[in-house]
């Protein structure tokens, strides 16, 4: 804290307010907010800053605080076990009354999202405090939810399409030897249901000019 104070000093020589904020899960014990530097025959240095450590705070003191950050970052405080799912249904209850725009909808709820991953049975206790929600809660607090659901079956589909595409490549060059860069560029066009057509079809490839020839009979598709 001392160094990034000395620097933004030197930098713009403005009054500057230093606040560590500690997001940390463990210790609980309370974090330090003084440097000091001090010689027997001279003190040098005593710097002090303010600290926000979450894992000291009570989530509960902020559910009625109409603040973003403070829905980010109420998964990070002081959350007894039982309490995980309730928390996770409360930050998005409080996303979901700030009409946020879409990018900061997305990333505040992705936070959030990162820093409370539930279990089978948590998710269980979650879906059930949603439940309780006033109608008009319950149906904005879905839709994060949903959005959650339908980035993660996009990445997950686009992170199988990438393996498939990469174990094609490795049998194509091991069958054809080292292909040409071409080649390479229009197999990752492929769909992946093509993907999967080529990967049975490169067992009857002799040469490179096998899999021109059966790459000029595909239509290529927007993947």
């Amino acid at each position: 804290m001392f160094h990034y104070f000395a620097r933004l000093d030197e930098k713009y020589d403005l009054p500057i307010y230093p606040i560590a904020l500690f997001s940390f899960d463990r210790p609980q014990r309370e974090a330090p907010t003084r440097y000091q530097v001090s010689f027997s025959d001279c003190p040098v240095l005593d710097f002090s800053y303010a600290a926000i450590q979450l894992n000291r705070l009570d989530w509960r003191q902020f559910l009625q605080q109409r603040n973003p950050v403070a829905a980010a970052l109420m998964s990070k405080m002081k959350i007894a076990p039982e309490d995980r799912p309730k928390v996770k249904a409360e930050c998005l209850r409080l996303l979901a009354t700030l009409r946020l725009d879409p990018a900061r909808m997305q990333l505040i709820s992705g936070f959030v999202d990162t820093y409370l991953r539930l279990d089978a049975t948590e998710e269980q206790a979650f879906q059930k405090e949603i439940d309780r929600l006033g109608l008009v809660e319950r149906e904005q607090v879905m839709q994060i939810v949903t959005s959650w659901m339908q980035e993660g079956m996009a990445q997950g589909l686009e992170q199988g399409k990438e393996r498939e595409i990469t174990l094609v490549l490795r049998l194509l060059n091991r069958r054809l030897e080292e292909l040409d860069e071409t080649l390479v560029e229009r197999v990752r066009q492929l769909p992946i249901d093509q993907v999967e057509d080529l990967g049975e079809a490169l067992l009857d490839f002799e040469g490179e000019e096998d899999l021109r020839h059966w790459l000029r009979q595909i239509p290529l598709k927007d993947s």
